[in-house]
């Protein structure tokens, strides 16, 4: 075969795969809608019918990766309709695995045909800025992070791309083409859209309620102010693209009447809520520590204890005291019902309860105390897991792994000559690129790992399911990759390097004395000339 014929040949395995991927995507949207709405008859019809739509494309075009996801979320389906249309725990777990390893296909493929010039198979992200040069820029940093952007110099332009491909996002500036004309033409592009565009947009200067309350109208989604820094652009972008990585509220129903808890499940499994029911409260704090539960549901009156001193008891446990409890009960007293959320409660449904009712307060508590827990948990500067948390993760998966003989592998990382970037390029610098290996942690590695910044310019991950090589063989794929990463300065451009150390759990060993395992190995990468992942030699 000659090299033009070899190239033809890959361009058209490329156009069936991208047929393949089109059609993941659509099955992957449909799933994030099924997220924010009860999931209905009809719902579920569109979401099996574009499974086989999937799975007749995979077949047809032998992408056998995306022919076995169809044909396992095909058999959940087929579960669901013989369970007359009622999700069950395990059931929406099985979906989301499904789902979450559907997305990365489309990555992975990406991956294997980015060594030629091929378009890539992800939509563009649409950035519109008064500064092109500056929006040019912007669009080369995020191709390091494999995100396609598209910098747009007029409303002609932009009308044009929208008329030729809707993209992932819009970054758009408020005062893009003229004072808050970017306001507008946001809004004006999105008119008629059955499913509105994700849009983010940016000001240079702060601004007053009144341009923020236009941007909300205009279906912004997000605002950032200031600089507009690749890293920061790059998280927004993700949480407003993300269409796969949906992580379904748990909540812990504790309730003496197994009749009572199974109906309650019942209603918040239709929902896409993941339940687990608890008939024991002496139980309650072990089914707590391996469920970890967005929110608690809790009867009021059991024959062990009442559900007001669960609650205190529940609430001496740190880790437990922003975990919303909802109080569900047919006591009707409102003095009572007072008196027990003052008891560590934050609601009282009376029942019989509305299913309506019961599943829009379980999801709007359960978002806010997400939304809380995140910036109790993370580090204001990445986004990642602080300190503390990471090691209670650490934790809890070596209890875990322990419990299911599973491999666990935990890894300490540290940025190669840190203080002489703070010292020769300034700490915004320093925080830019703290920021970038934050992103590109996120971006390369799956998210059942769990990612922390462990102080100052040092991370740790925790690696559930991943023995000893596979961990360092990833990482030190990632260390290779990152190090290409330019920064733009004076006089040169920036590059950065990382060490690390990696260890396993054994059975000798816990969740402390892994983290001072990997320590010590990151230590000997260091001594041993840096940019390297050293194992712990045993």
């Amino acid at each position: 075969m000659t090299e033009q014929e070899d190239l033809s040949h890959e361009r058209l395995k490329h156009h069936f795969a991208q047929r393949v991927t089109h059609q993941a995507h659509q099955i992957l949207e449909i799933w994030q809608r099924l997220q924010t709405q009860e999931w209905s008859a009809s719902g579920l019809a569109e979401f099996s019918e574009a499974n086989g739509r999937l799975q007749r494309f995979a077949e047809r075009f032998e992408q056998p990766e995306h022919r076995e996801l169809a044909q396992a979320t095909d058999e959940v389906l087929q579960q669901i309709a013989d369970n007359r249309g009622r999700l069950s725990s395990p059931l929406i777990s099985d979906l989301n695995r499904l789902m979450q390893r559907l997305s990365r296909t489309g990555l992975r493929q990406g991956d294997q045909l980015a060594h030629t010039a091929l378009p890539p198979l992800r939509k563009p992200v649409y950035i519109l800025l008064q500064d092109l040069e500056r929006a040019q820029r912007l669009t080369t940093q995020l191709e390091f992070f494999e995100l396609h952007a598209v910098a747009l110099s007029s409303p002609t332009a932009f009308y044009r791309a929208m008329a030729e491909r809707h993209p992932a996002a819009i970054v758009m500036e408020v005062d893009f083409a003229g004072p808050n004309q970017g306001l507008a033409l946001a809004a004006e592009v999105q008119v008629g859209l059955e499913q509105k565009l994700p849009l983010l947009f940016f000001s240079q200067h702060e601004t007053d309620t009144p341009t923020r309350l236009a941007a909300v109208r205009a279906g912004g989604q997000a605002f950032l102010t200031g600089t507009l820094e690749v890293s920061s652009l790059m998280e927004k972008i993700e949480v407003l693209t993300c269409v796969a990585h949906y992580d379904p509220y748990k909540v812990l129903i504790i309730d003496d009447s197994r009749a009572q808890a199974l109906h309650t499940e019942r209603l918040l499994n239709t929902a896409g809520i993941i339940t687990r029911t608890l008939t024991n409260p002496i139980q309650t704090m072990a089914e707590l520590a391996d469920f970890q539960p967005d929110l608690i549901i809790l009867d009021m009156y059991m024959p062990s204890c009442v559900g007001t001193e669960l609650a205190k008891v529940i609430r001496h446990n740190d880790r437990y005291v922003s975990v919303p409890i909802i109080y569900l009960s047919a006591e009707d007293d409102m003095d009572k019902q007072l008196d027990a959320m003052s008891e560590g409660g934050d609601d009282f449904l009376t029942k019989p309860i509305q299913p309506r009712h019961l599943i829009t307060t379980v999801r709007n508590r359960a978002a806010r105390a997400r939304h809380l827990k995140a910036r109790m948990v993370r580090d204001s500067l990445t986004g990642l897991y602080n300190h503390t948390h990471i090691l209670q993760l650490l934790e809890d998966c070596t209890f875990r792994a322990r419990r299911e003989n599973r491999p666990l592998s935990f890894a300490m990382l540290d940025l190669d000559h840190f203080k002489r970037v703070n010292d020769c390029y300034g700490h915004p610098m320093g925080d830019r690129v703290i920021k970038s290996l934050a992103l590109y942690l996120k971006q390369r590695l799956r998210k059942t790992d769990f990612i922390g910044r462990y102080g100052g310019e040092e991370f740790a991950i925790v690696m559930p399911d991943t023995d000893l090589e596979s961990a360092f063989q990833i990482l030190n794929l990632i260390r290779e990759r990152f190090c290409e990463i330019q920064y733009p300065a004076q006089p040169t451009d920036l590059c950065c390097t990382f060490s690390a150390g990696v260890v396993q759990l054994h059975s000798d060993s816990d969740n402390l004395k892994m983290a001072s395992q990997a320590d010590e190995a990151l230590y000997f990468a260091k001594n041993n000339g840096r940019n390297q992942v050293q194992r712990f030699a045993r």
